[in-house]
């Protein structure tokens, strides 16, 4: 009778375990839609770039290349992807960068960005005329501020250190040349 006793307990815990994880999850209809509307806000970005682009390298050597970005939406307008290439005066690649934006209900947006040679997730923030995002650099912040107006993708980024103005490492002017079916183009069709 102990024996028997002593399982009721856990005879108890096991249903109700097995009855919470068969419940069906959620629908996700409605946070796709959330995501969805927030994405629209990057829609400015969509198409194809190009311009100067200056960055500051080591021992504040400058390098001047011709940046391209290419942008557009992905999984039905859930996410937003952006690739950025820098081009050296020959035409060789200099940098490159890809990016995937995307929106949580509960935190806000954020930039999954791989570039030279690193990765991460960073918090980005939309202004009223384009967006802010930072990267943690030990004791600095690499703050990229993008202002996008009459087709002209505007972008700067400091580094700022509490207590001290920010110094600027990169400059980028580019124009809206044209429309682009990336990445959307070119899906494998069912049959």
């Amino acid at each position: 009778m102990r024996l028997f006793s002593a399982l009721i307990p856990i005879v108890i815990l096991t249903t109700c375990a097995g009855v919470g994880q068969a419940q069906t999850p959620p629908d996700p209809a409605a946070r796709i839609a959330e995501q969805k509307a927030a994405m629209k806000a990057l829609a400015w970005m969509d198409g194809v770039w190009r311009g100067p682009a200056v960055a500051t390298g080591a021992g504040g050597r400058k390098i001047e290349l011709t940046q391209t970005e290419r942008s557009g939406p992905l999984l039905d307008g859930v996410l937003h992807v952006v690739e950025g290439r820098g081009y050296n005066a020959d035409g060789t690649t200099g940098f490159n960068a890809f990016g995937v934006i995307s929106y949580d209900p509960a935190k806000g947006y954020s930039m999954r960005s791989y570039a030279m040679g690193q990765a991460g997730d960073f918090p980005m923030t939309l202004t009223p005329t384009g967006a802010v995002w930072t990267i943690p650099a030990g004791p600095a912040t690499l703050r990229y501020t993008i202002t996008a107006q009459n087709g002209v993708w505007h972008e700067v980024g400091e580094r700022v250190v509490e207590g001290q103005p920010p110094t600027p490492f990169f400059e980028m002017t580019l124009k809206r040349i044209g429309d682009s079916a990336w990445p959307s183009a070119g899906a494998i069709e069912p049959s």
